[in-house]
């Protein structure tokens, strides 16, 4: 049985529970988005197209997204799980470059689950928060949610569909916004900067990132 059978064949059971179609407490959406957001992804089939019409406007990028739970000690318990998201980005200009994260999604409901950023604490570099690293552990105590990226909601439309559109004001004119749309094996990520208005991010469609089999 394929890899995308079992996927539609676990969509389909789950949204024949009628938890997933209403707004009572359920893990529907968080375990649906977890099949979804795990693995590992890169947007090669969008960089080749726009190569073979005469130039590359977004970067290669790879996601490595791990649930983290194991990771973090002494967490209260959440309904939801930990992730870590390693994210490589080699630049249309030659330049590489390296933006890692860690999050919690939360369940809220049966069509929402709500995005937490964690600043890491000062002890642990970037370059370390990797899934492969076996000396990875971090306290609970000593992170803090980011102050840039408040928490954000995606919403789950009740067929195979989540979305989130999150501002944030950094101040001095400048402005991040989320804007992300996540389906069976495909997660559609565009990160708009903008500064007083106007468009600092190099391209103004959202990378196209395809799960690996």
């Amino acid at each position: 049985m394929g890899k995308k059978h079992l996927l539609g064949t676990l969509l389909t059971v789950l949204l024949s529970c009628k938890s997933a179609l209403v707004g009572t407490k359920s893990p529907i959406a968080i375990e649906l988005f977890k099949t979804y957001l795990t693995g590992d992804f890169d947007n090669q089939q969008q960089v080749e197209a726009e190569r073979a019409a005469g130039q590359q406007i977004h970067p290669f990028a790879r996601h490595v997204n791990r649930v983290a739970d194991h990771r973090i000690r002494n967490a209260p318990p959440r309904p939801g799980f930990w992730l870590i998201e390693e994210s490589y980005y080699d630049m249309p200009d030659g330049t590489h470059k390296i933006n890692h994260h860690l999050f919690f999604f939360e369940a809220v409901d049966g069509r929402t689950v709500r995005l937490y950023a964690y600043e890491l604490p000062e002890s642990l570099p970037m370059e370390q928060l990797t899934n492969d690293n076996p000396a990875l552990s971090i306290d609970y105590n000593e992170l803090r949610i980011s102050p840039r990226f408040k928490p954000a909601e995606y919403t789950f439309d009740g067929k195979d569909t989540f979305t989130i559109y999150a501002p944030n004001d950094w101040g001095n004119g400048m402005r991040f916004t989320l804007i992300e749309k996540f389906t069976p094996g495909r997660l559609e990520v565009m990160e708009l900067l903008e500064k007083d208005g106007q468009r600092l991010t190099p391209y103004d469609t959202p990378i196209i990132y395809l799960k690996k089999p």
